[in-house]
């Protein structure tokens, strides 16, 4: 037979203590847990903005906080056309604060790959190095060359040095 010791304590008894015999701790358990709940994404059932989902990756929690959820709020319930043409100041004003914090939101792919391309030719220090400027003239020596099939671009374009 089962033997189990139950004791109360905790302030008006709140607390429970079960000691249990061995016999009793071998047995599969009886507990039915119940099913999870959903776990909510960006949009909540309810409409609204689920600010601590992961997928904001911490955005509306950091310096500028404050500033993404109001334009991301005001992108989300606007009903201008095209959506969120009504509220480019607010963006305007995060895009500000996050200039403030490169370290933390990082620089522009665009501005990376630049600074990357400028930085292995040499031509970041040099304002007149050969082929860094998107209007030479294809007649010049130091002009970019175009490959036969590369898709129609402008010589001297970041995707026509990426493809040489």
């Amino acid at each position: 037979m089962e033997t189990r010791s139950v004791l109360s304590s905790g302030l008006g008894g709140k607390d429970m203590v079960i000691i249990a015999s061995r016999e009793e701790l071998a047995l599969p358990s009886k507990v039915v847990l119940p099913e999870p709940e959903p776990v909510p994404g960006l949009i909540m059932p309810d409409g609204s903005i689920n600010w601590g989902c992961p997928c904001l990756g911490g955005m509306a929690t950091g310096p500028c906080g404050t500033q993404f959820r109001e334009a991301f709020s005001c992108f989300h319930y606007s009903d201008a056309e095209p959506k969120g043409s009504d509220c480019y100041e607010k963006f305007s004003v995060m895009q500000d604060c996050m200039a403030n914090y490169p370290e933390l939101y990082g620089r522009d792919e665009d501005d990376e790959l630049a600074a990357a391309m400028d930085a292995s030719s040499g031509a970041g220090d040099r304002p007149d190095a050969p082929g860094d400027r998107a209007d030479a003239p294809a007649d010049r020596p130091d002009a970019p060359a175009e490959r036969p099939d590369a898709p129609d671009r402008p010589a001297g374009d970041v995707a026509s040095v990426l493809q040489k």
